[in-house]
């Protein structure tokens, strides 16, 4: 109550910084006494609803206070009770399936707060999301289905960037989110075709083709795309060098194609930098 209200008054004086990290504290706080009330009176229940009580707790405090950080400290406290939930694979604690409906009152919060950071990291969650409910399913069509709604939500930012833009407000980045999407859904269908050669070898086909289509469609608008898609392109190369390949030739013999394919990757990467950053040419030759 002290942080909440002493950063209110710190934040009508104009004091935006130091109010704001009082409200972090006074969230942490709110946590901490969760854990102290629940061992000091021996309360029934578990650490997971208290790590989500104390994540609806912080929203709370962010929508009455404002709060663009707070908003953002509710969403990584949400996505640390989902990675709590999730990774628990020896119990018979459920699935968090709940996450999803947590995630979208923290991304309507962000509008009201104004928060892009939070909207970013709602995104990240909700592919780690999809990953876990794969691991928990045990199927490769969910790591396809990953794959193939990143491709969708990558094309709809590209297709119709304005209207998009407007609906989710992340400064035209959603494409970069699409993309981190594909590669992981990707190498998560690899992961269960491992001993499958033919299959193997065509999702490597479509990871280059995807990585060579995010380059050409939004590479020059964006910087950080394109250098996920070559750490992409890159460790696709060495996934497939590594297990196409090693079992056909030598360890040294493996390093030194690695090596000799990825001096090329460089150079081409190189080549593609210049190609982005230069100036498009006038047309008719107009100065």
């Amino acid at each position: 109550f002290a942080g909440y209200v002493g950063g209110a008054v710190l934040k009508l004086r104009g004091s935006d910084g130091f109010a704001e990290a009082i409200w972090l504290i006074a969230a942490a706080a709110f946590g901490g006494s969760i854990a102290l009330i629940a061992q000091m009176y021996h309360l029934s229940g578990d650490e997971m609803t208290a790590i989500l009580t104390w994540s609806i707790g912080t929203g709370l405090a962010a929508a009455l206070l404002r709060s663009g950080p707070l908003t953002v400290a509710g969403v990584a406290i949400a996505l640390f009770w989902l990675v709590s939930q999730g990774f628990v694979f020896w119990s018979a604690v459920d699935f968090p399936y709940s996450y999803v409906l947590v995630a979208a009152l923290f991304w309507a919060l962000s509008y009201w707060t104004g928060s892009k950071v939070a909207r970013h990291l709602i995104l990240l969650s909700l592919i780690l999301y999809v990953v876990l409910l794969g691991f928990d399913v045990d199927t490769i069509a969910v790591p396809l289905a990953l794959a193939v709604g990143s491709a969708m939500v990558f094309a709809a930012g590209i297709a119709a960037p304005e209207p998009i833009e407007r609906v989710v407000r992340l400064d035209g980045r959603l494409p970069i989110h699409g993309l981190i999407g594909f590669l992981v859904g990707m190498a998560i269908a690899q992961a269960y075709l491992i001993d499958d050669v033919p299959s193997l070898a065509l999702c490597a086909l479509v990871v280059f083709g995807g990585v060579a289509a995010a380059i050409v469609l939004a590479g020059r608008e964006s910087r950080g795309l394109r250098w996920l898609a070559y750490i992409g392109f890159t460790m696709q190369l060495c996934f497939v060098y590594v297990v196409m390949m090693g079992t056909m030739i030598g360890t040294a013999g493996l390093f030194l194609l690695s090596g000799l394919a990825l001096g090329v990757v460089a150079f081409l990467i190189t080549r593609i930098e210049k190609r982005m950053r230069s100036p498009e040419r006038p047309v008719g030759g107009a100065a």
